[in-house]
């Protein structure tokens, strides 16, 4: 079989997989909010789920009580008296995020999580049409399985990703503008803590620099609009909750791809999963240290260092995944062979698949992720001398 028709096949087989999942993910958001009653969802949860502290902090902030709002018991309070009864919560975001989302707190719930929802997409598909403008890529990025994921949770995946996109878009063209998009990822840090060690590696002193200054200007206007003592505050009753988290583990242990959380998921104590992470998170550091060490293919190398983030913590969720819906598109015409197709689609489908799988026990996302990262660094080739 001639190779150019064996890769026009592979190619239709990607674009029949996007169609697939959009139209999955349209009949599942149809369905879903055909058969809620708003605010609250067929089974009784608010619609948004966590959008419900976003929601919260963004009133917290106009009625001045964001004591209140990072205060676990009192949060809780606020929520029963505004929406009801509904499972414990709690504020988890650096005071940062504040500056970016008080002007929801003038809209109704249901109207701010419209607002929060289509916004999002929008950044997310507007940051991702930067890098490529073609109907197919387009495509496959808005039919992400990660979308419906993030879209039920009410979650910040959609804004994050597109940061962590236009960083990449921007990275060796205007480092001024790429370091302060990740110094606006002050707002969720975990998801960029290898960051700094690629651009110090990399030499990317420039990015560095601005990206120290915006975290530098964001603490210090965070200060200056809410209080001196915010960031106390923040440290002193934030950061125990969710420490928390990993010490007793909850009924969302499924939604989490690491190493740690598998472990915790089957049973094991918190030693047990710390030594389960340990080699997740030396793969990680590893890959970058081997990328970056070296100019290598750009997308490649951003590959390398997004999956590494999520593979080194021991704190992640599926709804942190909607940058892979880009990443897989922007990879797929690159990694022609099924194998390589095979893993694209895993991880593509991850933030669903990982969720099933955990309710039968079946941890796998981070092994998958872990395969991913491998496969990425040793495809990785130094780039050549322009």
């Amino acid at each position: 079989m001639p190779v150019t028709t064996l890769a026009n096949r592979r190619d239709r087989t990607g674009l029949v997989v996007a169609l697939i999942a959009l139209a999955a993910l349209i009949f599942y958001v149809g369905t879903y909010l055909a058969l809620s009653h708003p605010p609250r969802d067929q089974y009784g949860h608010v619609i948004g789920r966590d959008f419900v502290n976003t929601w919260m902090g963004a009133r917290a902030v106009l009625a001045g009580n964001l004591h209140a709002l990072l205060n676990v018991d009192l949060h809780n309070q606020m929520l029963t008296a505004v929406l009801g009864h509904m499972p414990p919560h709690n504020w988890s975001y650096p005071p940062a995020l504040l500056l970016f989302i008080w002007p929801l707190g003038f809209l109704p719930y249901m109207a701010a999580l419209a607002a929060w929802s289509l916004a999002g997409l929008a950044a997310y598909l507007g940051a991702s049409a930067t890098h490529h403008r073609s109907a197919k890529f387009l495509l496959f990025v808005a039919a992400a399985p990660a979308i419906a994921v993030n879209l039920h949770s009410g979650q910040t995946g959609f804004f994050t990703a597109a940061i962590l996109i236009l960083f990449f878009r921007f990275l060796d063209e205007r480092p001024i503008l790429a370091g302060a998009l990740l110094g606006v990822m002050l707002c969720k840090p975990h998801l960029v803590v290898l960051f700094p060690l690629a651009l110090a590696l990399s030499g990317r002193w420039r990015v560095f620099a601005a990206a120290t200054v915006t975290v530098v200007v964001l603490i210090a206007a965070t200060a200056l609009a809410f209080g001196a003592d915010i960031w106390s505050e923040y440290f002193r009753l934030v950061v125990p909750v969710q420490r928390g988290v990993l010490d007793t583990g909850t009924g969302f242990l499924s939604m989490m791809p690491t190493g740690f959380m598998h472990a915790r998921m089957l049973g094991a104590s918190n030693a047990t999963a710390w030594m389960v992470q340990t080699p997740f998170t030396v793969l990680a550091l590893a890959a970058v240290i081997w990328t970056f060490a070296k100019r290598r293919d750009p997308l490649l190398s951003a590959g390398v260092l997004l999956t590494a983030s999520v593979v080194v913590s021991p704190y992640a969720f599926a709804y942190d995944m909607v940058v892979f819906g880009w990443l897989v598109a922007m990879l797929w015409p690159r990694l022609p062979a099924w194998g390589d197709r095979v893993l694209l689609l895993a991880v593509w489908t991850l933030p669903v698949t990982m969720l099933v799988l955990g309710d039968l026990m079946l941890p796998a996302a981070a092994p998958v992720l872990a395969l991913f990262l491998i496969r990425l660094a040793v495809l990785a080739r130094p780039q050549l001398p322009s």
